[in-house]
């Protein structure tokens, strides 16, 4: 057991007594490209964060489920209470659905919690906190999900945190999570699950910062572009007349045709949709050819179409991914997650990596006045059980 899940264990014996029967790992995730096209059927590029969620937990006889998390504080409720907007309401939608489907049994647990992942900052903290909760969970019940097993564990955790928490999220989350490879990006498809890792080379060096506006996904802004979509597609099947099943079927020709079927707003998310899904495969058809210049200016286009077509972007953000655009060695930029705040991701020449976070954190200061959070990252390792 490494260090880390040593700390968790300890602080789970101080918060309950005794041994912890599980403790279990999941990263965050940084999606490079592929933005709002998950929950559109459409491709993603994401890959798992070096920083991540542990977990230790030990199953009850009972039906409570306790929990303590060094960030959120103690929290207590019932296994099958109604949700109460309280952060134990991620674990307690997992552990209901592993129940559901007859994996583990439908009694309580008590849980303790640490993560370095920045919460709301869009890299995907409650899809790792979910997944290392379903591990630890299978592991307090004997069970180790191997690798094929972890697809369908992935819609669990999506389904616990559309269904229980009150989410709409896409696949992408959970699925980059308990399926990624170390040292590369994973392509997947959202409609059909397909994957598979895209290597990224030693050349290329990747910063997130912190746009320090956080975002909320509960705020309504996210439903309604999800709304806007649905919308969008019920035009598209009229006016095209056929069984679209979702907007990534789309061919870009098609656009121009739908101008009059669509009113403006419907289009322009159609068209962010439609045109990102290209950007996925030219950026990940160029780090294939070793093209960082083409793969850089993806990234940039990406950014300007959450902008413009999908009014995902804000002040903040905009500005770190101008800024980046003059700094020595920057190839490409652009708002990842949700949008509405969270983080920025840099592709940057790893020769300039150094000097590159410190020259647009003062660029930043000096439109906004403070110092963004940023770090370095690698792509690391999925989910794991640690223990036993």
């Amino acid at each position: 057991m490494d260090g880390r899940a040593a700390e968790v264990s300890r602080r789970f014996e101080g918060a309950f007594g005794g041994e912890p029967a599980a403790v279990a790992r999941a990263p965050g995730r940084v999606n490079l490209i592929g933005e709002h096209t998950d929950y559109n059927g459409g491709l993603v590029l994401p890959l798992a964060v070096d920083r991540d969620t542990r977990v230790a937990l030990r199953p009850r006889a009972d039906t409570r489920v306790l929990g303590f998390s060094r960030e959120r504080g103690a929290s207590e409720s019932e296994l099958a209470a109604p949700p109460a907007s309280d952060w134990l309401d991620y674990a307690r939608g997992v552990a209901r659905l592993l129940a559901d489907a007859g994996r583990i049994p439908a009694r309580g647990f008590e849980l303790c919690v640490e993560t370095d992942l920045p919460q709301g900052a869009g890299l995907s903290s409650s899809a790792a906190f979910e997944a290392a909760v379903a591990l630890a969970l299978l592991g307090a019940a004997g069970v180790t999900a191997q690798r094929a097993d972890r697809p369908e564990l992935a819609r669990l955790c999506q389904r616990a945190e559309a269904e229980f928490v009150g989410v709409p999220c896409g696949i992408m989350d959970p699925f980059t999570v308990l399926c990624s490879d170390a040292g590369a990006a994973l392509w997947l498809d959202c409609a059909s699950l397909e994957s598979r890792p895209v290597a990224l080379p030693d050349s290329l060096a990747l910063w997130i910062f912190d746009s320090g506006v956080e975002r909320s996904l509960r705020s309504g802004a996210y439903a309604e572009r999800r709304a806007e979509c649905e919308r969008a597609l019920g035009g598209a099947r009229a006016a095209l007349a056929r069984p679209l099943a979702s907007l990534s079927e789309l061919a870009p020709e098609e656009l121009a045709g739908l101008e009059r079927a669509l009113d403006p707003v419907a289009l322009r998310r159609a068209r962010h949709v439609v045109t990102e899904n290209r950007r996925v495969r030219a950026f990940a058809a160029a780090l294939t050819r070793g093209d960082l210049a083409a793969a850089g200016a993806a990234l940039f286009a990406s950014h300007a179409s959450l902008r413009d077509d999908y009014a995902v972007s804000c002040a903040e953000s905009d500005a770190l991914v101008s800024e980046s655009r003059a700094l020595a060695g920057c190839l490409g930029a652009r708002m990842t997650g949700a949008g509405f705040g969270g983080c920025t991701v840099h592709a940057v020449e790893a020769a300039h990596a150094t000097g590159f976070a410190p020259a647009l954190a003062e660029r930043f200061r000096a439109r906004f006045g403070r110092t963004p959070r940023h770090w370095r990252t690698a792509a690391a390792a999925p989910a794991e059980l640690l223990a036993p």
